[in-house]
């Protein structure tokens, strides 16, 4: 295989890496933006591809606990969905939804406390009309906790494909407006103006591509409010230190800013609403 030197080294990385099953449907610009990194920190083009799968792994492909046949689970699922809006059970339809957000790691540790996770946090917000999910995952499927959730219009975005045609048609069959799209937000931050923007445990995964994602994105993104958030612990369930690191971390990120901030701990979450000034 070639060496990192070569003038078409990085294409031929790329390639390589997109025609893993694993990957090949994640978002090629981030796929480009991770082997830009790797390819000029290894000696062979070999040593590249494999750190640029291992870090795609890390910052998405970590969170999901699905077979192989991922595409046929989305399919049986909104078969489901399409069940349950069909019967207008509204409690089936919460418990299918919890069922399928335990197919992602971040919405998996977020079940236990739903029922107060979003009533906590908006409890003193004025009304939400507008959301934009960054890094959403599974988290649409969430929207039925929200309070006022039919006048929601959600915005949604991540980086693997099947996953976000899923949402789509789900939140079709939810009756809630908006879309969810396949997009890199270290290049590419959606722009819309909206009452509440959801960072929700993000921050951690884009600092590992760049260490300013953080900061940039806070500032950037048009939100009246924003909710973020940072693991209470590690994907392995290592916990040491992280809640005094993050809240830390938090500040450093919003330095110099004249935000309103409030803080709240949750058994597996740190979070901040932040209404930007």
């Amino acid at each position: 295989m070639s060496r990192p030197s070569d003038p078409h080294a990085l294409d031929l990385l790329i390639n390589e890496v997109q025609g893993s099953a694993k990957y090949k449907d994640i978002s090629p610009d981030v796929v480009r933006a991770v082997a830009i990194q790797e390819i000029g920190k290894r000696r062979t083009l070999k040593e590249a591809v494999k750190a640029t799968k291992n870090k795609l792994h890390q910052v998405s492909m970590a969170y999901f606990n699905l077979r192989a046949d991922s595409r046929d689970n989305y399919v049986v699922w909104l078969q489901r969905l399409r069940e349950v809006r069909q019967a207008g059970d509204v409690e089936a339809g919460k418990q299918l939804n919890k069922q399928i957000m335990g197919h992602h790691a971040s919405t998996r540790e977020r079940l236990p406390l739903l029922d107060q996770f979003y009533s906590t946090l908006l409890a003193d917000l004025p009304p939400i009309n507008s959301v934009l999910d960054l890094a959403c995952g599974l988290n649409a499927l969430a929207l039925p906790w929200f309070p006022a959730m039919g006048q929601i219009t959600y915005y949604g975005c991540d980086i693997y494909r099947p996953m976000i045609d899923f949402l789509n048609t789900a939140l079709e069959i939810m009756g809630i407006e908006g879309c969810a799209e396949v997009r890199d937000i270290l290049q590419s931050p959606p722009m819309q103006e909206v009452d509440l923007a959801l960072i929700l445990k993000t921050i951690p995964c884009l600092e590992q591509i760049d260490r300013q994602a953080g900061t940039r994105l806070l500032r950037t993104i048009n939100a009246r409010y924003m909710i973020v958030s940072f693991p209470a612990q590690s994907l392995g369930g290592r916990n040491k230190g992280m809640l005094t690191n993050y809240e830390a971390h938090f500040h450093q990120l919003i330095e110099g800013e004249n935000w309103d901030i409030r803080k709240f701990e949750f058994a597996t979450e740190l979070a901040f609403v932040v209404k930007k000034r």
